[in-house]
C-alpha cells in the first residue's frame, strides 16, 4: 500500500512539473536588446592606466576606423564597447607590457526606430527602453482606419547593403497569448504599416530598395 501511494505521489509530481513547463513554454519570451554597437561619428576616450601619456579622445571616422598611438588604425564600428576595449588591449599588448585599457563612450547615436505608413504620427522615435512592434505603432499614434494591420512590414538592417524583412500580423493582438505575433524591435528597425496588401516580399532586400514600398509622406519627415 505504501509503495502504491509513493508511486502515485511520484506520478503527481511529474505531472505537475510537466504542466508547469507547458505553461511556461506558452509564455511570451522577453528578448533582451543587443548591446550598443559603435558607429561612425561616435566619440570615446581611451585611457591607459600605466601609460597615461598615451590617453586619447577619438572620433570614429566614416569608414569605421580610429587611429590610436599604440595600435595605429583599427576598425571599431559595429563592435560593442567591451569588444572594442578587448581589441585595443590585444593590439596594444604588442607594444606595451600588460596594458590596462579603459574605453569611455562620450558621445554616441541614440538608438531609434522608425514607424512609417498608415499611422497617425509617422516618424523617427528614440528607443529609450525595450520596445515591441505594437508598442512602437502605439507610440506613433496608432493605426489609421485604412491600415492593413495583418501585414505590418519590419525592415531590419543586416549590413551596409541588405535589409531583412519580417511580416507581422498584429490584427488580433488583444491578449497575452497573442503576443507571439508581436516582435521586439532592435535599434534602427523600420516598421511600415501599409494601406494596400503587398503581394510579394523577398526575405532579404537591398537597403536602397526600401523606398519602393513607401508612398510620399509615409515617413512623416
Amino acid at each position: 500500500m505504501r509503495r502504491f501511494i509513493a508511486v502515485l505521489f511520484f506520478l503527481g509530481a511529474v505531472t505537475a512539473s510537466w504542466a508547469q513547463d507547458a505553461r511556461l513554454s506558452n509564455e511570451p519570451h522577453l528578448v533582451t536588446r543587443a548591446r550598443y554597437k559603435l558607429q561612425p561619428g561616435d566619440r570615446f576616450d581611451v585611457s591607459y592606466r600605466y601609460t597615461p601619456e598615451l590617453n586619447q579622445s577619438v572620433t570614429i571616422e566614416p569608414d569605421g576606423y580610429v587611429n590610436l598611438d599604440p595600435t595605429g588604425p583599427i576598425k571599431v564600428s559595429e563592435l560593442s564597447v567591451d569588444q572594442a576595449t578587448d581589441l585595443i588591449t590585444r593590439l596594444a599588448n604588442k607594444r606595451l607590457r600588460d596594458p590596462k585599457v579603459t574605453l569611455t563612450l562620450k558621445d554616441f547615436h541614440k538608438p531609434y526606430y522608425v514607424v512609417a505608413g498608415e499611422v497617425n504620427h509617422p516618424g523617427r522615435f528614440d528607443m529609450d527602453q525595450p520596445t515591441t512592434a505594437l508598442q512602437a505603432i502605439l507610440t506613433a499614434g496608432g493605426m489609421e482606419a485604412a491600415a492593413r494591420s495583418s501585414q505590418i512590414i519590419l525592415f531590419r538592417r543586416l549590413n551596409a547593403d541588405d535589409d531583412e524583412v519580417h511580416v507581422l500580423d498584429l490584427h488580433n493582438v488583444k491578449k497575452r497569448s497573442d503576443l507571439e505575433h508581436d516582435l521586439m524591435l532592435q535599434p534602427g528597425d523600420m516598421l511600415l504599416v501599409p494601406r494596400d496588401r503587398i503581394a510579394k516580399m523577398e526575405r532579404i532586400i537591398k537597403a536602397t530598395n526600401i523606398g519602393l514600398y513607401l508612398n510620399p509622406g509615409d515617413l512623416g519627415f
